[in-house]
């Protein structure tokens, strides 16, 4: 089957290839991909900044429909389709934190895309409990926008105390920043959305979510719209998802003090930072990465009561025009591109 490959440690060396169709081993379930989404995570392998195991099939923000299916399992229905948690795919299940339900940070953890194989592919296996159910009522292609709301879930939900009232800085208006801003515009939260000149795309679709106001801080001063809009109060909660030096900066100066930094992007560098914000504010800094289980469960529920997160759907491209997908997220010409196998 032509699946897109990471073939080989160092920036890019990532082409598509003929690689063996996957065999369904016991305790295991195989999916006909319907649609795998871009991530960043996908850019990161591509230029070898994000730890990989080559050769290895990317993609992990994909949905199925199960094709086949071991014997001993019995509560996955041919025919059905599922969004794959991918994340777990290996994890030793006895450490701390996987006893813990913590996943993420099993030192033994590989995910697909870039641990095991992926879906920028036909087919992929799982196991039964990486598998969610998508309602029928559901469009198809809202399975594979469960990985990215998962991580918006876990940020704004689990991570943040959010409360009625507060005024909010998402800064960086890639898919995780506008999934967080639509997770807080669903709680009638004033949510302030930055980027620079380049997100001028992004920001316009903030806008049309109902964001209450974007900026582009290398044209306007972002101090001062903070200021106008809280009333020299700074604001109250602040998410940094462009994972960038001056994103950060530009969140610990809005912060009111005892105001919450709520970090997701990642850097892959040292920063310098102006960190006395942190002390002359009293500033509650937490981290944001990935999700649990529950957290899926959660992003499932909210999914089937309405929230739709195929809006942030800019591009739709087969998998032979890969390459072009990933142009247009890392020129940031587009939000999120789903790829479609065949």
């Amino acid at each position: 089957m032509k699946a897109l490959v990471k073939y080989d440690k160092g920036p890019g060396n990532v082409a598509l290839m003929e690689m063996p169709e996957p065999v369904c081993k016991p305790g295991q379930v195989k999916l006909e991909i319907a649609y795998c989404g871009i991530c960043g995570t996908d850019l990161h392998v591509y230029h070898d900044t994000f730890k990989n195991f080559p050769p290895v099939i990317l993609g992990h923000e994909f949905v199925g429909k199960v094709v086949e299916k071991s014997p001993e399992v019995s509560n996955i229905k041919i025919g059905e389709y599922y969004a794959v948690l991918g994340a777990n795919a290996i994890t030793c299940g006895q450490c701390y934190h996987c006893q813990k339900g913590e996943f993420m940070f099993c030192p033994q953890r590989r995910g697909m895309g870039h641990g095991i194989n992926g879906a920028f592919t036909r087919f992929a296996v799982a196991r039964p409990d990486q598998l969610y159910v998508l309602p029928s009522h559901l469009e198809i292609k809202q399975g594979a926008l469960v990985e990215p709301l998962a991580a918006a879930v876990h940020a704004v939900i689990e991570v943040a105390k959010v409360q009625l009232g507060d005024t909010v800085l998402v800064s960086g208006p890639g898919p995780i920043g506008l999934l967080c801003a639509k997770l807080l515009l669903r709680q009638a939260i004033k949510v302030i959305l930055s980027g620079t000149s380049l997100d001028r795309q992004r920001l316009s679709l903030a806008k049309d979510l109902g964001v209450h106001r974007t900026v582009m801080v290398d044209q306007e001063d972002l101090g001062a719209i903070i200021e106008d809009e809280t009333c020299g109060r700074g604001v109250d909660l602040a998410f940094e998802t462009a994972g960038a030096q001056g994103s950060v900066a530009n969140c610990l100066a809005a912060l009111r003090p005892l105001g919450q930094l709520v970090q997701v992007g990642h850097f892959g560098q040292e920063l310098v930072l102006p960190w006395d914000h942190v002390a002359f504010k009293q500033l509650t800094i937490k981290g944001s990465v990935g999700y649990t289980k529950e957290t899926w469960s959660q992003t499932m529920k909210i999914l089937s009561q309405g929230f739709d997160a195929t809006d942030i759907v800019t591009h739709e491209f087969a998998l032979d025009d890969w390459q072009l997908g990933f142009d247009l997220c890392e020129n940031k010409e587009a939000v999120k591109v789903l790829i479609r196998p065949e």
